[in-house]
C-alpha cells in the first residue's frame, strides 16, 4: 500500500523559537500539486490571507499546547473546497514544530489501511485525512479508540482461535478536512475537541493573496489587475491561484511580462471568464433554463439532459457558485432563474418569473 512519508523537523537547522521549526519540503507534497501549487500554498499560519478568526483561534489552541508539551487536540476543518482546509492541516504541525503524516479519506477502505499511520504516529506529531467523509464506517469505528484513548484492538487469527491485542499508541493529533460535514457520524464529529467552519474569501483578502502570489511568480501584477482577478474568482483562493497562472500565460505570451488591468481583462475574457467568475458553462446553465423552460422552474436531470452534461456534475460543481450568488433558487418543483440571474444575462422582463412549467421534480 502506497503511503505517504512522514514529515519531520529538520534537527540540523532548527531556527529560533520566533521562527519556529522548518520542515523539510516532502517528495510528492500532494500528489496534484505541482511545483507552482506548493510555493504559493503558505508554510505558516501567520502568512495566511482571511479566516482570521479561524486563525486567531488555532493559534491560541497551538500556542497552548506548545507550552503545556502535550498534543494539540484535535481538529475537524469544514467549508468548501479551495478555502484553505490543506493548508491549515499542513501549517499547523510546522507551527508545532512536529512531524505530520497525510492520508485520503478515500483510499482508507479498511481498517488495516489506517494501521501504518498510527503505529508510526510519533508522540504529539500530526495526521492529517483529507476528505475524512469518505473512510468507509469500519475504518471510522476503528479510529475512535485511537482518537480517545490512544490505542488500536488489533484481532489476530480467525474464528475461534482468535485473539484481540490491545496496542497502545503516542499520544498524537488528528486533523480532518471534508467539505460534507453531514456524511460525517456524530460519533467521529464529537470526538474533535476543534470544529472550524471555513468561510469564503472577500475580494480585498484575495488580492492581497494574488499580488503577494504574483510576486512568488516572479511577475509584475498592477493593483488594479489584482483586484480584477480577485472579482472573477468566486471568493477562493484556490481559484484565484488558477486565474492569476493563466493571465501571467497570456501576460508573457501576448504583452510583455507586466500583468496590467487591460491584460488582465483580456486574458480573463479570452476564458469566457465574466464580470462574477461565471464561465462558459455556468452561463450556458442559465441559458438553458431561460430559453428552455422559460425560467424554470425545471429539475436538475432535465437540465442535464439538454446541456448534455451529467446532473451530478452541475449539482456539485455549476449550482453551488449559482446558488450562493442568488442567480438561481432551488425550490420544491425543481430550479428556477432569479431576477438578479435575468439581469447578469441581460434578459430581464424577457422571461415572467412565475410557476408556468409543469411540475418536474428533482432528484
Amino acid at each position: 500500500m502506497a503511503r505517504e512519508p512522514l514529515l519531520r523537523p529538520d534537527d540540523d537547522a532548527r531556527p529560533t523559537a520566533d521562527e519556529g521549526p522548518e520542515l523539510p519540503e516532502r517528495q510528492g507534497y500532494l500528489e496534484a500539486e505541482s511545483d507552482d501549487d506548493r510555493a504559493l500554498r503558505p508554510q505558516r499560519m501567520r502568512e495566511m490571507v482571511g479566516q482570521r478568526a479561524v486563525y486567531e483561534r488555532i493559534e491560541i489552541a497551538v500556542d497552548a499546547s506548545i507550552k503545556r508539551g502535550e498534543p494539540l487536540g484535535h481538529v475537524l476543518f469544514d467549508g468548501p473546497p479551495g478555502l484553505g482546509k490543506t493548508t491549515f492541516a499542513t501549517c499547523i504541525p510546522r507551527d508545532l514544530g512536529v512531524p505530520f503524516q497525510i492520508a485520503s479519506g478515500a483510499t482508507l477502505k479498511a481498517p488495516k489501511d489506517l494501521i501504518p499511520y498510527l503505529t508510526n504516529a510519533e508522540e504529539r506529531s500530526v495526521l492529517f485525512i483529507d476528505e475524512i467523509h469518505r473512510m468507509q464506517k469500519a475504518v471510522e469505528e476503528f479510529l475512535y479508540p485511537a482518537m480517545e484513548d490512544f490505542r488500536i484492538d488489533l484481532t489476530l487469527g480467525e474464528g475461534v482461535n482468535a485473539r484481540t491485542l490491545n496496542m497502545q499508541l503516542k499520544p498524537f493529533t488528528l486533523i480532518g478536512a471534508t467539505t460534507r460535514t453531514g456524511l460525517l457520524s456524530a460519533p467521529l464529529r464529537d470526538r474533535f475537541q476543534m470544529r472550524e467552519h471555513l468561510d469564503f474569501y472577500s475580494v480585498d483578502e484575495l488580492a492581497q493573496i494574488v499580488t503577494r502570489n504574483a510576486s512568488k511568480l516572479r511577475v509584475e501584477i498592477e493593483p488594479g489587475a489584482a483586484l480584477e482577478i480577485a472579482s472573477r474568482s468566486r471568493s477562493t483562493p484556490r481559484l484565484a491561484n488558477n486565474r492569476l497562472r493563466w493571465v501571467r500565460d497570456y501576460a508573457l505570451s501576448r504583452a510583455d511580462g507586466r500583468i496590467t488591468l487591460a491584460v488582465a481583462r483580456e486574458a480573463l475574457n479570452m476564458q469566457g471568464i465574466d464580470s462574477l467568475g461565471l464561465d462558459p458553462q455556468d452561463r450556458k446553465y442559465l441559458e438553458t433554463i431561460v430559453r428552455v423552460f422559460g425560467g424554470g422552474p425545471v429539475g436538475v436531470e432535465a437540465v442535464g439532459h439538454t446541456m448534455n452534461v451529467p446532473a451530478d456534475t452541475l449539482i456539485d460543481e455549476v449550482e453551488p457558485f449559482l446558488l450562493r450568488s442568488e442567480l438561481i433558487v432551488r425550490t420544491p418543483r425543481g430550479r428556477r432563474i432569479t431576477p438578479a440571474g435575468l439581469d447578469h444575462l441581460g434578459a430581464s422582463g424577457s422571461v415572467p418569473l412565475e410557476d408556468t412549467q409543469p411540475g418536474l421534480f428533482e432528484r
